[in-house]
């Protein structure tokens, strides 16, 4: 059987979540499938899919994955088919959020309300420049 030939009818835009570790960037990529599902231009990925959540990953407790890997996901707006990509953002994984941040267009950055700007903040604004 012949695969269905894909063919791309929007502007195509590589974008990602960058921020410090536990700020809300998988959270935030979860929420934007999930709204973007409602409106029928998604798949929901839940939160526990897009961290890729395992045992090896690093479940530090009930609520929270270490994300260690990217992950990506896709949507689209009316004007644009969108692929996102969840950077990690513990300092021990800079070096998979600089191979997610190399496929980039734009960038959203993600700071706690809470806890203002981090170390990281800072080094993932100049690597995603870079």
């Amino acid at each position: 059987m012949a695969k269905a030939k894909f063919e791309r009818t929007k502007p195509h835009v590589n974008v990602g979540t960058i921020g410090h570790v536990d700020h809300g960037k998988t959270t935030l990529t979860a929420a934007i499938t999930k709204v973007m599902s409602d409106k029928g231009l998604a798949t929901y990925i839940s939160y526990d899919q897009v961290a890729k959540a395992s045992e090896k990953q690093g479940r530090r407790d009930e609520t929270k994955i270490l994300t260690i890997a990217t992950s990506h996901v896709e949507y689209q707006s009316a004007n644009r088919h969108y692929a996102h990509v969840d950077c990690p953002g513990h300092a021990d994984y800079v070096k998979n959020m600089i191979t997610g941040a190399a496929q980039m267009d734009g960038a959203i950055l993600v700071v706690s309300a809470a806890d203002g700007p981090m170390p990281q903040t800072r080094e993932h604004i100049l690597l995603a420049r870079q």
